[in-house]
């Protein structure tokens, strides 16, 4: 009988190890991954700065594809979030838009562009609450 108690025990701790690896894996799993950015959004802040810096109107393809990354994100949340956030408020339109990734990308070189979009639509979050 003591040797029974003792098996089963040692039954239950096995399958108690087994459900908590298998949702160990599953968590694992689950992290997002970070996905591949394309295009000019790829590129760096010191890369958009310099950009900027030698071809200006370059600043206009830029601000499009922030626009085109932020109406993704947009796109992709789910029902009640940031639903009616409009992404080119008259409080903040495209030419403030620009000056916002300028400067953001002028304190932050090293980082991805497409971070600064983030932050843009981040701050447009904020102005939309307004």
């Amino acid at each position: 009988m003591i040797w029974r108690v003792s098996s089963m025990r040692a039954v239950v701790a096995v399958l108690t190890m087994f459900v908590l690896a298998a949702y160990a894996a599953r968590d694992a799993q689950a992290e997002p991954l970070k996905a591949t950015i394309v295009g000019l959004g790829a590129a760096t802040c010191q890369q958009f700065n310099d950009d900027a810096r030698s071809n200006p109107p370059i600043q206009r393809d830029y601000l499009a594809w922030a626009q085109g990354f932020m109406s993704g994100i947009l796109s992709s949340r789910p029902p009640g979030v940031d639903e009616g956030l409009d992404l080119s408020p008259p409080t903040f339109p495209a030419a403030r838009q620009l000056d916002f990734l300028g400067d953001y990308c002028a304190r932050n070189s090293s980082i991805d562009f497409s971070d600064g979009v983030a932050a843009l639509y981040k701050r447009l979050r904020q102005e939309g609450k307004k």
